[in-house]
């Protein structure tokens, strides 16, 4: 069998291969409610054969949101709209479904990308307070964030608490913490963006402080063994700033507490950032922290994975335990099904699929 079509386990789910569908933002929710689009989008997704299906950034709470699109779950009418997309799911495919929780910080309050991207002006009427870990824009010319207070910190932790109690209570079978992609815990976490001198500034112990204590609230609020994993970006690709080094500490921390599973990618704290972009130029960044970790939690890799042989090597080789595949599932959303005709295997389709097969790959 391919490695990359092997099971593996993260925490006490496990997938029937490999290959993950991390999350990417829809811009389609009304009043953070799932919509029509996500019944399409995600049952697609689900008959693509991947091992796990990862659901989009969703808010904790209202001023969290990166747009006024965004999928949230801060309250009940969002269970409810989300519901029926989870049944359809469930009805057509046995395919695990993990839901990422998030908090813009001061990323929120911005444009869909279809209607430009970047912060709304303050004078725009759909915009709304933002918050950081330091009064500091992404831009200079962003409307300025407000420093979270402590107040704030601890009314963060608890609209994750209560979102990812909510997306239990809803039959998801994991959690992913964003602490990602310039976000609010990435704002904490970096030092380019806290300029805190408190508890929760300084030092690499308290800049780590609130992504740890929103994990550990989270995992406490959950039943025993719920899968919580975290998403982190392993570097800001400025000098400077959050790096693999730091990564690493934040993963032996998560590992110690049982995270189930460690999702790599990086940049988009800063707009002076350099990123090598290549075929695979992220799969490193988890190699360094798989290596550094030495089995205590599976790492996946991300980031233009977008070839069967790539992939399987990635695996194969030791790379990383798991890979994202993102847009380019978008593009083919069988990808799983050409990468397992590449390598002499098979996924688990949908019987009315079934003589779909290329002539030269039928039971292959």
């Amino acid at each position: 069998m391919p490695a990359l079509f092997s099971p593996i386990r993260f925490g006490t789910l496990e997938l029937a291969n490999r290959i993950v569908i991390p999350p990417m933002c829809m811009y389609s929710a009304e009043d953070g409610c799932a919509t029509d689009w996500h019944l399409m989008h995600y049952g697609n997704l689900a008959q693509s054969g991947a091992g796990l299906l990862v659901l989009e950034a969703t808010a904790v709470e209202a001023r969290g949101r990166i747009s006024r699109y965004d999928l949230g779950l801060w309250n009940d009418a969002q269970v409810q709209a989300l519901r029926p997309v989870l049944a359809h799911i469930r009805r057509h495919s046995p395919m695990p479904v993990c839901i990422q929780l998030a908090h813009a910080g001061r990323k929120a309050s911005s444009l869909r990308p279809g209607e430009g991207g970047g912060a709304m002006p303050a004078t725009h009427p759909d915009a709304w307070p933002t918050l950081n870990a330091s009064a500091q824009g992404f831009l200079p010319t962003d409307p300025l964030p407000a420093s979270a207070t402590l107040q704030d910190i601890a009314d963060i932790k608890q609209a994750f608490t209560d979102a990812a109690v909510r997306a239990h209570a809803l039959g998801l079978d994991a959690v992913e913490l964003h602490a990602a992609h310039g976000y609010l815990l990435h704002q904490f976490l970096s030092p380019l963006s806290n300029l805190r001198t408190d508890a929760y500034g300084g030092s690499l112990d308290n800049r780590m402080r609130l992504t740890l204590e929103v994990f550990d609230a989270m995992q406490a609020a959950l039943p025993a063994g719920f899968p919580v994993g975290v998403r982190i970006s392993a570097t800001d690709w400025v000098e400077g700033g959050w790096d693999v080094a730091q990564s690493q500490v934040l993963a032996h921390a998560l590992a110690e507490r049982g995270c189930a599973f460690l999702h790599v990618s990086s940049a988009a704290l800063h707009p002076a950032q350099q990123i090598p972009i290549a075929p695979g130029y992220q799969v490193p960044l988890a190699t360094a922290l798989r290596n550094s970790l030495n089995g205590r939690m599976p790492v996946i890799a991300v980031g233009l994975i977008t070839e069967a042989q790539q992939a399987e090597a990635i695996i194969q080789t030791g790379q990383a335990d798991a890979i994202g595949v993102a847009r380019a599932m978008l593009y083919n959303p069988r990808w799983p099904w050409e990468a397992a005709r590449q390598l002499g295997t098979q996924v688990a389709a949908a019987p009315q699929y079934l003589r779909c097969e290329p002539h030269g790959a039928k039971g292959a």
